[in-house]
């Protein structure tokens, strides 16, 4: 047998640019967890706060339909969309809750099959408005380092309108991490945004370093939001009002 997988946290940086109407870009710190929910669900992490308070800790109920168990939420959606192959680990890249509180703008979920290749990955994207919506990502095609594509139907930004489509790249090796997502509209690229970071065991230590380091993280994440909304506003970059949400829960 091999060696469990281990629960990982990473440390780099989200970027984010805008190339029109008003060029608008930054980049920040930010840290992450990358954590294998099958090995988990046989045996929990010491160092792991899950579904309790701690410094950073990992609530089930952030993610999918808000179950208590959301690696269960993800092996239905898997089926119900046809994806049966992923049956070997599941590592859930997200941010955490840092003293309780969170805001997640996407998370992804990497589903392996038994031989440790690709088969799915879920982008499970949240917007301000308190609204979820899921990118399902599989076929042969997928696979590290390259790209995968799907259609824009769910609003994040009032400063983008529901069209066109994203552009998907992952990249994973055993000290790094990257997730890139590329905003194209009917006039071609719009927006590139990718959160990369190195990789390490979680440990109470590495917790520790984390929060210490960056301690009020996940409401900076709301924060730069709207700040960054705000700049874009006073560069007069068109507004585009909240439209009603997607019909389906999960685009193909």
């Amino acid at each position: 047998m091999g060696t469990p997988a281990l629960p990982l946290i990473g440390t780099g940086v989200v970027r984010h640019r805008r190339l029109r109407p008003a060029v608008h870009a930054f980049q920040t710190g930010t840290y992450f967890l990358l954590l294998p929910m099958r090995t988990l669900r046989a045996t929990p992490a010491p160092a792991l706060a899950r579904n309790r308070f701690g410094l950073l800790s990992f609530h089930d109920r952030d993610h999918g339909d808000g179950r208590a168990d959301a690696l269960a939420w993800l092996d239905e959606l898997l089926a119900a969309e046809g994806v049966h192959d992923a049956t070997g680990e599941v590592w859930l890249h997200t941010y955490p809750r840092v003293l309780g509180y969170a805001f997640k703008p996407v998370s992804f979920w990497h589903c392996l099959r038994e031989d440790g290749s690709l088969a799915a990955i879920v982008a499970e994207v949240n917007n301000t408005f308190g609204e979820r919506h899921c990118y399902l990502l599989s076929g042969p095609e997928l696979g590290y380092g390259r790209e995968a594509t799907a259609r824009k139907v769910f609003h994040v930004s009032p400063f983008c309108s529901i069209e066109g489509r994203y552009r998907f790249r992952f990249m994973r090796t055993a000290e790094r991490v990257l997730a890139r997502i590329d905003h194209d509209d009917d006039s071609g690229p719009l927006l590139e945004t990718s959160v990369s970071g190195h990789l390490a065991p979680l440990t109470t230590a590495s917790t520790r370093a984390a929060f210490f380091g960056m301690p009020l993280m996940t409401l900076g994440v709301i924060v730069r939001i709207h700040w960054h909304a705000l700049r874009l506003w006073a560069k007069r970059v068109p507004f585009f009002s909240k439209p009603a949400p997607p019909g389906a829960f999960t685009t193909r």
